[in-house]
């Protein structure tokens, strides 16, 4: 009987059977659910550019303010706001914004600050507060930037309090008492988000502060961290939207390093505060160099790398190594002090005395380098820090920003390095997907990291809303010292590739992690994975890795999110443009180099002296940073050489064009071999993308075996003996070293016409110059470029 209803029910619905009425009816329920992602997809888009709207209206009732002269400085305070800048803060000139902000808040008005790190925002609050009657309340998210802001202060002579869960009972009672004193000589108090919220007591000691007109204005530092869409949400940091109502005409003054305009208008609403100025200092650090880095999926060689940066670019400087985890942290300090480099890990779970330790130890100069997981940041104030790498890619675009900041807060050039690689990415994806715009940050980060061609400036300008011009960039980060050729590729068949290989996976019950959908599309790996029409093995691994990443952040892929007992695993499966049919975004791939015509004024291969030195020092200087290991190339204008410069090979030329003309497209097939014999009779075997690389790389790291064997600058814990390598890697150092050969010698034609300035004519060349530029000859021993052989390449480069 109920076999028969079956039968009624399918033909009432037009089917001829109850199973192929359930197989249609799941057909339908499908295409109404890809609908649904469309349309979900489309009202996420919608949703986006209503907030952008939004943000523009409020940037509109801020530039209405903005359009007062809050420069001028004819304010009743003005003269004595000279008077303490000089006298308290040792002080003559003001940065660009500092004034205004405050002119604003002694006028009662209030206001938004965001500043770079290290442009002065602290002396902003601390300033007015000198010139204000009674007390000014200062927020602040950590204990330790608390701590060295007291510090700061003392050392000035300034009286400043603090309230945090370590104080004291008679501490606590102190300032308690002295809120509504007249004659408590404390103009700051700091105090943590939390102990605002945890403390009535003390919330009631401000109430009576503020009918005493004893509180002068509440500066909230870091006033980001009230936004949800902040990198570094603080939920105490929510209740700070009562100040406006329960200190009714108190100016509030905001400060934060790195605020999109989203988080700006999410932070004017939880303050209540839409009267507000905001003025927004520019995000380019001109002093900084941005680079970015493949890193090695060999954990030795990773290391390898960060060992030789720092014993030769960075010897003797300071700086700070950025890692995801505990672990990493402590890994990486273990390998690199077996390498004996004088590093100290830093993260939240050390105790606090030996943090302080470490801190204290590296602001000396006894460490080298602190590797530190994000727990090192906030309220780190070293002037001289040369460079900031990291070791793994960061959560966000303003984690990475505020993180590599803390480079060259004294305005002399430093390097920011960050080292990406495909499988990093999904440890990280793991941890801040539960967030609430954890993984749409992370993905702006790999999108920075990907980009084949554009100025790295550029894209971090445009991330905070700024507009930016490459052109002004100076070279000052490697897409514009180097710039590259760039073409589009159709990725649509790489995406039905893919989507073979991930439907095949899941009709067999699979799941694919990110490197097992690698390793299936390449041919490689489990068999029972792989599908045989959608097997590409002529692709790279690196171009494969970025096609995979591209279609990521395109939506035509996503990651899958799966908790374990142990972890959380991340799989990869249709995104919803795929689901719909729609077809990919072309990726934008680089090719050959581009020349230039102007060298950057600073490069990270040759930090320029911290202090100034006269014309004997600076020219040993120079002349021992070309014998160093790093031997960097400078491109320079044809008018700077002296008549005696030699232009570069014509062989050369052709060589490392043809070689170039062929890594356009050698990115995404398999790629030729060429033999290539040196000088030394070695016989190398090396791709054309190899060679191009190595025939044209700005940051050589290995130097010909003539040089560094003679290099009293090498550091003994560097040197390795080719036994010891396998062949791969044998053959490899081969070609990096004739390529480095010609680089080396083709380099000093160039530098020492530049670096030394000779002169063609003996005469007008100094006896301190011709002596040095002897000495250097005579002591790296260059390779001769005529004698370099390039006729035995095959097949011929022409």
């Amino acid at each position: 009987m109920a076999n028969n209803d079956c039968i009624i029910i399918a033909e009432e619905q037009g089917y001829s059977d109850p199973k192929t009425a359930v197989k249609s009816i799941d057909a339908a329920l499908k295409k109404i659910d890809k609908e649904i992602q469309v349309l979900q997809d489309r009202r996420t888009v919608l949703q986006r550019r209503k907030a952008k709207l939004q943000d523009a209206l409020q940037q509109q009732q801020s530039a209405e303010l903005a359009q007062q002269d809050w420069q001028q400085e004819k304010y009743p305070w003005s003269s004595e706001l000279r008077r303490q800048l000089s006298t308290s803060f040792g002080i003559s000139e003001l940065r660009p914004h500092q004034l205004p902000t405050m002119n604003a808040t002694l006028s009662g008005t209030n206001c938004i600050l965001i500043m770079p790190t290290g442009g002065g925002k602290s002396l902003c609050y601390q300033l007015p507060a000198l010139l204000s009657k009674g007390v000014t309340l200062v927020v602040s998210p950590l204990v330790s930037l608390i701590e060295d802001q007291l510090l700061g202060l003392q050392r000035r002579g300034i009286k400043a309090a603090s309230l945090t869960a370590t104080s004291s009972k008679e501490d606590v009672a102190c300032v308690m008492t002295g809120l509504t004193d007249a004659a408590w000589p404390c103009k700051l108090l700091y105090v943590t988000p939390e102990k605002l919220a945890k403390s009535k007591r003390l919330m009631a000691r401000l109430q009576k502060a503020h009918q005493a007109s004893r509180l002068a204005r509440v500066a909230i530092d870091e006033v980001h961290c009230c936004s949800q869409w902040g990198h570094d949400f603080r939920p105490d940091y929510k209740f700070l939207g009562v100040l406006r109502q329960t200190f009714p005409g108190v100016p509030l003054l905001g400060l934060t390093a790195t605020a999109t305009a989203r988080v700006v208008a999410d932070v004017l609403k939880i303050l209540n505060i839409p009267d507000c100025l905001v003025l927004k200092a520019s995000f380019n650090r001109p002093n900084l160099y941005y680079e970015v880095r493949e890193k090695s999926a060999v954990v030795k060689d990773s290391v390898q790398e960060i060992a030789e940066l720092l014993q030769t670019r960075y010897r003797s400087q300071s700086g700070i190594i950025y890692t995801t985890t505990i672990k990493e942290t402590l890994d990486l300090v273990a390998d690199l002090r077996a390498l004996g480099l004088k590093v100290a890990p830093y993260h939240g779970q050390m105790e606090a005395d030996v943090r302080s330790k470490v801190h204290r130890k590296w602001t000396s100069n006894e460490y080298q380098a602190v590797v530190a997981t994000i727990a090192f940041g906030m309220g780190i104030d070293k002037p001289d820090v040369r460079f900031v790498i990291h070791n793994s890619v960061s959560k966000s675009m303003e984690n990475f920003y505020q993180e590599s900041g803390r480079a060259g807060r004294d305005g002399a050039p430093a390097d920011c390095l960050l080292f990406w690689r495909f499988g990093d990415m999904f440890k990280q994806s793991t941890m801040v997907f539960t967030e609430q715009t954890g993984l749409e940050k992370f993905y702006d980060v790999l999108a920075y990291c990907i980009d084949a061609a554009r100025c790295r400036r550029m894209l971090l300008s445009e991330h905070f809303g700024e507009r930016w011009n490459a052109a002004q960039c100076d070279g000052q980060c490697d897409h514009c010292r180097r710039p590259r050729e760039t073409k589009q590729v159709d990725l649509t068949e790489h995406l039905q590739q893919l989507s073979a290989i991930i439907t095949h996976a899941a009709a067999s019950d699979q799941r694919l992690t990110g490197q097992k959908l690698l390793d299936a599309w390449l041919g490689k790996g489990a068999t029972n994975l792989r599908v045989k029409s959608a097997t590409n093995s002529k692709l790279t691994r690196t171009f494969a890795e970025t096609v995979v990443v591209h279609l990521l952040l395109d939506m035509c892929l996503k990651e899958d999110f799966h908790f374990t007992p142990y972890s959380t695993l991340s799989y990869i499966v249709l995104g919803p443009k795929a689901e719909a049919g729609l077809p990919p975004s072309p990726l934008i791939v680089a090719g050959a180099r581009k020349s230039l015509s102007v060298a950057p004024s600073h490069t990270p291969d040759q930090p320029p002296d911290r202090k100034p030195a006269g014309k004997s020092d600076r020219l040993n200087s120079k002349s021992s940073s070309l014998q160093q290991s790093r031997v960097h190339e400078s491109p320079v204008k044809k008018s700077t050489l002296s008549p005696s410069a030699k232009p570069t090979s014509t062989n050369l030329k052709k060589l490392t064009s043809k070689a170039n003309s062929k890594s356009m497209s050698s990115e995404m097939e398999a790629k030729p071999s060429y033999k290539i014999e040196s000088d030394s009779d070695d016989e190398v075997i090396c791709d054309s993308q190899v060679f191009a690389d190595h025939a044209t790389r700005s940051d050589s790291r290995i130097v010909p075996t003539s040089a560094s064997d003679k290099s009293p600058g090498k550091p003994s814990s560097l040197k390795r003996s080719r036994s010891s390598l396998d062949s791969s890697r044998d053959r490899k150092n081969k070609d990096s070293d004739t390529a480095k050969k010609i680089r080396l010698a083709e380099d000093f034609q160039e530098s020492s016409n530049k670096v030394l300035k000779l002169d063609s004519n003996p005469a007008n060349t100094s006896k301190l110059d011709r002596k040095s530029a002897s000495e250097f000859n005579n002591h790296t021993k260059l390779p001769d470029i005529k004698h370099i052989d390039r006729s035995s390449l095959s097949p011929p480069l022409k």
